[in-house]
């Protein structure tokens, strides 16, 4: 899914729950995202970047908001991108400055970005493998995760390293088809 420019945020992020309620959640694909969900800890901020520099600052801007942040109100932050970074190398590139960005702030081993984004393509895999598609999303994402949530979430769920080969053994299931369906409004 791209978006138009006058598609409101509005609408980009009803688009973006719907995928996590129906896939991420509905499908459990990540089992520490109902908690977060449920008690409305997730930050969705939509970046109106049009290029790389711009989403770098918007990221910026939402770790440092994510940090001075008590997790008790916000705990998690999707920052969706629906103006940028369309190409899935594009995206891949950012992220590379994206984790450099972790690293200039300070915040390694506080906060983690997650990635997400419409074509996403695990290294080796086929684009149209089925098991992309655990981390394809209507739009380019980065999900900043705080790494103090993700070991508590971990210590919660003995079998935490299962969630990779579960997904893909889900997806595979469930097929093309089946994402498609889950994916309709």
């Amino acid at each position: 899914m791209s978006s138009s420019p006058a598609e409101s945020h509005e609408s980009v992020i009803a688009a973006t729950r719907h995928w996590l309620t129906q896939a991420v959640i509905g499908l459990n694909l990540c089992p520490f995202a109902k908690a977060v969900h449920v008690k409305n800890q997730i930050r969705y901020a939509v970046s109106d970047a049009t290029n790389m520099e711009a989403v770098l600052a918007d990221l910026e801007t939402e770790i440092q908001a994510l940090v001075a942040t008590d997790s008790d109100q916000v705990d998690t932050t999707l920052l969706i991108i629906p103006r940028a970074l369309g190409d899935f190398l594009d995206y891949n590139d950012c992220l590379f400055f994206a984790d450099r960005l972790i690293k200039q702030l300070r915040v390694e081993g506080v906060i983690q970005i997650a990635s997400f984004h419409p074509q996403y393509q695990f290294e080796d895999s086929e684009p149209d493998d089925i098991e992309n598609y655990t981390n394809r999303a209507p739009y380019p994402i980065f999900h900043l995760l705080r790494e103090d949530s993700i070991e508590r979430a971990v210590e919660a769920f003995p079998d935490a390293e299962d969630i990779y080969g579960r997904n893909q053994a889900t997806l595979r299931r469930i097929g093309l088809k089946g994402w498609n369906e889950l994916m309709k409004k």
